[in-house]
């Protein structure tokens, strides 16, 4: 279904700690874990996945951490959850590849299409520059 699960909450955690530092400063593993309350193998990995992405840079050596890939304003909270929880599908009817029998002839079908659509388009519509206020 569709539950946000633990790396999802940490991953948007991590985001907005880092959308809250001054432009320009890199924010070490350790720092955004401990104020974040995250496991620190945990967050990395996330980061490491976002970084991927281009959700955030990354820098090694000394002076380097982590920092927004880009704006906080043009960051949107669906691609935050998208990119550690996969896409948002409220029921597996909606996979295709004819995960459901019923696909052809079901009234819910469409209905949980429009769940789809509404929930994407709410977490499309939230940026991480707005959570971080």
């Amino acid at each position: 279904m569709m539950e946000l699960t633990r790396k999802g909450e940490y991953a948007i955690r991590g985001m907005i700690y880092l959308a809250r530092q001054a432009p320009g400063k890199m924010a070490l593993i350790s720092e955004i874990a401990e104020a974040t309350e995250v496991p620190q193998t945990f967050l990395a990995k996330i980061f490491q996945n976002f970084a991927k992405l281009g959700l955030v840079n990354s820098y090694r050596g000394t002076g380097g951490g982590f920092m927004l890939g880009r704006a906080a304003s043009r960051i949107t909270l669906r691609e935050v959850v998208e990119a550690v929880e996969g896409p948002i599908i409220p029921n597996r009817c909606l996979m295709g590849n004819g995960a459901c029998d019923f696909d052809r002839q079901c009234n819910v079908h469409p209905v949980w299409r429009r769940v789809q659509s509404q929930v994407v388009q709410i977490l499309e519509s939230v940026t991480i520059e707005e959570l971080a206020r």
